[in-house]
């Protein structure tokens, strides 16, 4: 039986997603290359070899529009014949990427894939991809009707969480200090120093510098500053922009393929993909999706939530990762351990694969035999991962 294992995970520094961020100036075609490039070049891949190309966007319009995937292989100056596919599950799509990759090698229609992501959000602003229509949404009447005309928007799905889990404002600041504390750390101890490709970016004087460590990380926060921003999407609620994930830039890449073609090319692989999942939720509350996916990734895996030595478990809001940990009684220690995407960033469709390979590379480091990543998705989904070091 064929198997699915990764052999490598490389990614960016995450940059702030605004004009100015240290990777604004890079176009997003251009950041997928380097990602593809440094992955083929720290494992002496033979591009010519890779069967296909599966790269998650959300924003698939103006520069990350006519299959972004595409081009990024063109860009890095792969062979013509290598393929490039562009997926969207929203927040999940490049770990949606992964369980494609992975799938495809274990069914025997790749040898070799690369799969991964990226998002850059100060050039493509979060939101350019949606259509108006007759209700000013993109998922029509019928939609519309059977959710009772809701307005779907997730900061009030975190606050909705917030609420029924009965989470604090000062509980999730708190959360977000964490995640800030534990990036620092990880930076401090270079721990992120094998899975980063340096970018050389242009500054705005005209300068070139090597952009290689996360730029949203804050250090020395206290809760009395985060408690004194405010609520946008509800008057005294607990969601606020210190608690919630960053706007972003950045791109990553996992190189998959099978146990028998590793050894095949000298490779020794991280980890094997052990199970895969994905599930759907309602799309109000929306990101209570990473709740279901990890039950169900579990029973699928025949593991236990004690078997688990990392958990990824996206920062879209505190709400969505800490509520997931009160309702599934996972040891906090082993959430985010590196931080999350209020600390580091969250550039939507580079999200997936930046959180697996942070926890892949986290796993070799500290023999972690098992380690699970998911994350909530627009329009209530979730993706859940099962990875087993190898």
């Amino acid at each position: 039986m064929r198997d699915a294992v990764i052999v490598d995970a490389v990614r960016t520094a995450v940059g702030k997603g605004k004009p100015g961020g240290a990777l604004s100036g890079v176009h997003p075609v251009d950041l997928s290359a380097h990602v593809l490039g440094a992955l083929a070049e720290r494992n002496g891949l033979d591009p010519g070899a890779v069967d296909d190309v599966i790269w998650g966007c959300v924003s698939q319009v103006g520069e990350q529009a006519g299959s972004i995937g595409r081009y990024a292989v063109l860009a890095a100056g792969w062979p013509e014949h290598v393929p490039g596919l562009t997926v969207d599950r929203q927040c999940g799509s490049s770990q949606q990427a992964v369980h494609q990759a992975a799938a495809g090698v274990i069914a025997g229609q790749y040898d070799i894939a690369v799969a991964g992501g990226v998002e850059s959000m100060s050039r493509v602003p979060m939101g350019s991809s949606r259509v108006r229509g007759e209700l000013g949404e993109p998922f029509g009447p019928l939609v519309a009707e059977r959710y009772d005309h809701f307005r779907f928007n997730q900061g009030i799905g975190a606050e909705m969480i917030a609420e029924e889990f009965g989470l604090s404002r000062e509980e999730l600041d708190q959360h977000a200090l964490d995640s800030h504390a534990r990036a620092a750390r990880a930076v401090d101890e270079g721990r992120f120093k094998g899975q980063i490709t340096p970018v050389t970016v242009t500054d705005a004087d005209g300068g070139t510098r090597v952009f290689d460590t996360d730029e949203g990380i804050r250090r020395g926060g206290t809760l009395e500053a985060l408690g004194g921003l405010t609520t946008p999407f509800k008057e005294n609620g607990v969601v606020s922009a210190g608690n919630a994930s960053q706007i972003s830039d950045g791109s990553a890449a996992l190189l998959i393929t099978t146990s028998e073609i590793a050894a095949r090319n000298g490779w020794t692989p991280l980890a094997r993909f052990h199970t895969g999942t994905v599930t759907g939720v309602d799309p109000i509350t929306m990101l209570k999706g990473p709740i279901p996916a990890t039950q169900k990734v579990l029973e699928r895996s025949g593991l236990a939530l004690a078997d688990i030595g990392a958990f990824e478990i996206n920062e879209a809001f505190a709400s969505v990762s800490l509520g997931w940990q009160r309702q599934l009684g996972a040891d906090y220690a082993l959430l985010n351990p590196n931080g999350g995407a209020m600390a580091l960033g969250h550039p939507l469709g580079g999200s997936g694969a930046r959180l697996m390979t942070t926890l892949v590379h986290h796993m070799k480091d500290n023999g972690i035999r098992y380690g699970l990543q998911s994350m909530c998705e627009g329009g209530g989904m979730a993706n859940a991962t099962v990875l087993e070091l190898l």
